[in-house]
């Protein structure tokens, strides 16, 4: 398969990322990458979507070191070529919008959109990006099912804020709609009312605020689980998920808020979560995502970069790419099978 991987940034890319992993596995079973700037990104007159791609070059032996081919990958050295949608059997959509600051706001869609006009060539393009158009923000968690969600308050009204606050005993979570990474969240409880106006001040100037009820389990730490075509990603009854503790003093369990992470006990109410947001997650093209998971509900379902996959790797010593090489190609088996029979949608779910 020719797979392309767009990226934020390749020169900002690292070996812990599940992009690299998965990008080297792919290598190593004898696929060709092309890396791909989501500023590289492009249009033609003829009505093609193309890219500035990086490449190894085709005299490149196969390298067996992930932090080696990242760095070949990197180099000067590497191949630069102009590649078209016709020319990639699959376009994985591996940017972050939430990475982008004010300056590069262009580029948070950019992937969505350039992703748009490659389905229109026949590339297949995961996740689904005219589902990803509409979750770009954490309003897309509000359509899966009530049972899997906290309670939860989306307003940019500081008064709605408070009242949600004493109805949900003086403990709740603030963040902004945009973002990932622990990035802007904050916990009210009654021993920080002082600072609730600034706090809410400060987050609307992001935008809507959405307020959610404190989730006491999630102080112990939460779970992020790895599905795959709606199904959790399990080999040999090992499941591709890790635990993430936050530091002492913060209320963040991402690892990127310095979060610690060990392995998990998944539970039967966490695959039945899991299982009820199945139906949406496979309907909406939702080839790879991370569901975490605190107590008995789920705190947010990411669907950009969604990063566990080389983290459950080391902790399970278990090769997770493995599965997701094998369901490319499937779905690449049968893309070509049946052609335009099926919508992008389809395709990113089955295998």
């Amino acid at each position: 398969m020719n797979v392309g991987i767009v990226v934020n940034h390749l020169r900002t890319e690292r070996v812990g990322y599940t992009s690299t992993m998965l990008a080297h596995q792919l290598h190593l079973a004898g696929h060709h990458i092309f890396y791909i700037d989501v500023s590289d990104l492009g249009y033609r007159p003829d009505g093609e979507m193309y890219a500035h791609a990086v490449h190894l070059r085709k005299d490149n032996k196969t390298i067996k070191d992930m932090e080696a081919y990242l760095t070949a990958m990197q180099s000067d050295e590497a191949a630069r070529s102009v590649i078209t949608a016709r020319d990639l059997d699959v376009l994985l959509l591996r940017n972050d919008p939430s990475g982008e600051g004010r300056d590069r706001s262009w580029a948070k869609i950019a992937g969505i959109n350039f992703g748009q006009f490659a389905i229109a060539s026949g590339c297949l393009v995961l996740n689904d990006p005219y589902t990803l158009a509409n979750a770009q923000n954490k309003l897309y968690f509000q359509h899966f099912p009530e049972e899997v969600r906290p309670n939860t308050l989306i307003t940019r009204s500081a008064a709605d804020i408070r009242a949600f606050f004493m109805e949900n005993n003086q403990e709740i979570i603030l963040k902004p709609i945009q973002g990932s990474g622990g990035h802007g969240v904050f916990m009210l409880n009654k021993n920080n009312t002082g600072n609730m106006n600034q706090i809410i001040e400060s987050l609307l100037e992001e935008g809507y605020i959405i307020a959610q009820e404190f989730l006491p389990e999630a102080a112990k730490g939460d779970i992020r689980m790895m599905v795959m075509n709606g199904k959790p990603m399990v080999i040999d009854g090992k499941y591709a998920a890790f635990k993430r503790v936050s530091k002492a003093g913060d209320i963040r369990n991402n690892l990127s808020a310095g979060g610690q992470f060990e392995k998990a006990v998944i539970t039967d109410h966490m695959l039945y979560l899991a299982e009820l947001v199945a139906p949406k997650l496979i309907k909406d093209g939702m080839f790879l995502v991370g569901l975490d998971i605190a107590g008995d509900k789920l705190m947010e379902i990411n669907v950009f970069s969604p990063g566990g996959i080389n983290v459950s790797n080391t902790l399970n010593k278990v090769n997770y790419a493995l599965p997701v090489i094998a369901s490319l190609e499937e779905k690449v088996r049968q893309k070509k099978l049946y052609g335009n029979t099926f919508d992008n949608a389809f395709y990113a779910t089955i295998g």
